[in-house]
């Protein structure tokens, strides 16, 4: 069965590289762990903050690569304890955000079992620009 896509119109063009990255936030939209919440923290901010109860600050990682955000999660388990019963698992996670061109992450702080993470987004500017038309001459093949 064939997919279909909306960047297919002719109209986008150059739009491939969209679509692989809906593709892949789909796929990770799937797993549901940790919770997080994303606010609007003011006119060019936003918070992600994600309910890490359990996690200390060197069991987490933050990094950014390729406007990808991506937090790790990854508990030790050797402090030698023994358990009677083990409700609360010593889970492993990453959770990826694909940010727009131009945002930044400016810093992240625990709290209360809470990691908020902070960004900030440029404001739009408008791009406009003219375009010169040359005038080809005869025999001349136009520039690829």
């Amino acid at each position: 069965m064939t997919r279909m896509s909306v960047f297919n119109s002719p109209f986008l063009l150059g739009f491939d590289q969209l679509e692989r990255v809906l593709d892949r936030v789909s796929k990770s939209a799937a797993d549901g762990y940790p919770p997080y919440n994303i606010e609007h923290a003011g006119d060019d901010a936003l918070r992600i903050t994600l309910a890490v109860a359990g996690f200390r600050r060197e069991d987490l990682a933050i990094t950014v690569a390729e406007s990808q955000l991506t937090i790790r999660g990854r508990q030790s388990d050797s402090d030698g304890r023994v358990y009677l019963h083990r409700g609360i698992a010593a889970r492993q996670f990453q959770r990826s955000f694909v940010l727009a061109e131009g945002i930044e992450v400016i810093g992240a702080e625990l709290a209360d079992g809470l990691l908020h993470v902070d960004l900030v987004r440029p404001p739009l500017s408008s791009r406009e620009r003219t375009i010169e038309i040359r005038i080809a001459e005869d025999g001349e093949a136009p520039d690829a």
